[in-house]
């Protein structure tokens, strides 16, 4: 007997968890930013969202079958954009061409392709039937993660770049790569890395004082250190309780860099403590664990491959940006899903959970 899709099926704890994210969100950038020139931003990070839910709820109604098979145009059309993106189409700020301005809208088109890129690993390593995998699936992995990655490190956008990594990794472990591969590929990959660091071709020097200026931020406590040092401090002084909404002496004085996105979890801990911050690192382990529960009982290879590549990125994302602003991971404008203020961000995280939302509702659907 065939069994409809309905939503009925649909993830509404994950859904209510996911809207408790996203008003702690718009709470803490109307808290960091009533008081200054970015005072419209908690306004438009509730369109975003908005926006957000509206998506999800069309692609959790979108066979991800029909997705997984349009990946390969859209895998093109990202290149396309990216390669946009560094021509004079490309919009200039904050150090980065990183923008393709849309009449009063900009867009940054690689946060959409980080999504393309869930969906093209996803379907490459279903298309391969669970088989061993060759030297030759690796290397065409590496070049599909790989093209991407290097138009986005051109932008320069090293945050973003990085994050395409772990859907690479999370299709090569579900995918069925040895234990011989995996550790020539790490050997290779260590080597790959110091050959990128020592070479000074690749990255630039403000860009590589902030990869290790976490290590001894002291040493320039007002060039590359001064970020962590001052997301340490307002972490520090949010105590157990916190210094409750808009009294962040950190956040409110000015002293801590784009509270609003990179560093809005150290805001957030500095104006809600201890407290407020566990609450929130848990809400984030409910998803994560929420989504693994629907990959391990996706209905087919495809989808669960689909949900752990958001699971791998949205893991990932979160790891460093909490470890950024405690001063153990380096700082790299990774974005907090869900929290930190940015539409491209929003719209990845609920499309993707839309994807996910479909796999789930499709486990008893012929």
């Amino acid at each position: 007997m065939r069994r409809m899709l309905s939503f009925k099926d649909f993830d509404w704890a994950l859904l209510g968890m996911v809207l408790l994210l996203c008003a702690t969100s718009v709470v803490e950038v109307y808290s960091t930013t009533a008081h200054t020139r970015f005072a419209s931003f908690a306004p438009k990070q509730v369109l975003f969202i908005s926006a957000g839910l509206v998506g999800m709820f069309i692609f959790s109604k979108i066979d991800y079958h029909r997705l997984l098979n349009w990946a390969p145009w859209a895998y093109g059309i990202g290149l396309v954009m990216l390669a946009a993106v560094l021509s004079p189409l490309g919009h200039k700020a904050l150090g980065g061409r990183r923008w393709i301005k849309l009449g009063p809208m900009l867009v940054q088109p690689s946060e959409f392709v980080k999504f393309v890129l869930i969906l093209a690993v996803a379907r490459y390593f279903s298309n391969l039937g669970g088989r061993s995998l060759t030297w030759r699936d690796i290397f065409k992995a590496f070049a599909m993660v790989g093209v991407p990655m290097l138009l986005v490190m051109k932008q320069p956008d090293l945050g973003t770049t990085l994050t395409y990594a772990p859907i690479l990794i999370a299709g090569l472990y579900l995918g069925g790569i040895n234990l011989k591969q995996a550790a020539i590929l790490i050997l290779c990959g260590t080597s790959l890395v110091v050959g990128i660091w020592t070479s000074g071709k690749f990255l630039k020097t403000y860009q590589k004082a902030r990869l290790t200026s976490f290590i001894n931020p002291q040493e320039d406590p007002r060039g590359s250190g001064y970020q962590v040092l001052q997301s340490k401090i307002a972490v520090g002084s949010g105590g157990i309780w916190g210094e409750g909404t808009e009294k962040g002496t950190q956040t409110q004085g000015y002293f801590l860099p784009v509270p609003y996105t990179d560093f809005i979890f150290a805001a957030f801990s500095e104006e809600h403590g201890f407290v407020g911050a566990l609450v929130v690192l848990l809400l984030y382990f409910f998803v994560l664990m929420r989504l693994i529960q629907n990959a391990q009982t996706a209905a087919d290879l495809p989808g669960s491959l689909l949900i752990m590549g958001i699971v791998a990125v949205l893991t990932f994302q979160i790891l460093v940006n909490v470890g950024m602003v405690i001063g153990f991971m380096p700082v790299t404008g990774i974005p907090l899903p869900l929290m930190s203020y940015g539409g491209s961000s929003v719209l990845f995280t609920f499309l993707a959970l839309g994807a996910a939302m479909n796999v789930r509702m499709r486990r008893f659907v012929n």
